[in-house]
């Protein structure tokens, strides 16, 4: 696999230390990424998103999603039922294996829920800027004017 050197960038950027550590990690990071579970990541509008995982034959109570800074982690193990009949498996084509699935969330995007459907996990996220960090307009001041102040007087 190639490997970029990010340095240059390091020279006229701040804050961005940590994006930088992932697209190092990604260039050095493990050959084969794991497949297991499938899933979609999709976006919906500027602001909106979806995980989508194809978690088949675990029920809710098998799975577990966590937050923690900026790190999804979505975890999938089969609790064991001692009340389970289960007859000689001839052929396991279905995987039934335990999972960890590690997504690192920008700043600012927030999981506001999650379900399962079908088989499948969907998670709910949604990037949501805090208002002083949303563009607003700077009024320019006219050359020789003072900006006009507003004083609110009580009434005497």
């Amino acid at each position: 696999m190639r490997h970029f050197d990010l340095s240059p960038l390091y020279r006229s950027t701040v804050g961005f230390d940590k994006l930088f550590s992932l697209l190092d990690a990604a260039n050095v990071g493990e050959t084969a990424a794991p497949s297991y579970p499938p899933y979609n990541i999709e976006r919906f509008d500027e602001n909106s998103y979806r995980i989508t995982m194809a978690v088949a034959g675990f029920r809710e109570a098998d799975l577990d999603i966590e937050v923690k800074e900026n790190a999804l982690t979505i975890r999938g193990e089969h609790a064991e039922s001692e009340n389970a009949q289960r007859g000689e498996i001839l052929h396991q084509g279905i995987a039934a294996r335990a999972f960890e699935r590690r997504f690192q969330l920008a700043d600012h995007v927030e999981v506001t829920g999650a379900h399962l459907e079908n088989g499948l996990l969907h998670v709910d996220l949604k990037r949501e800027l805090p208002e002083k960090m949303k563009p607003r307009r700077i009024e320019i001041a006219a050359a020789g004017k003072k900006p006009v102040k507003t004083l609110e007087q009580k009434a005497s």
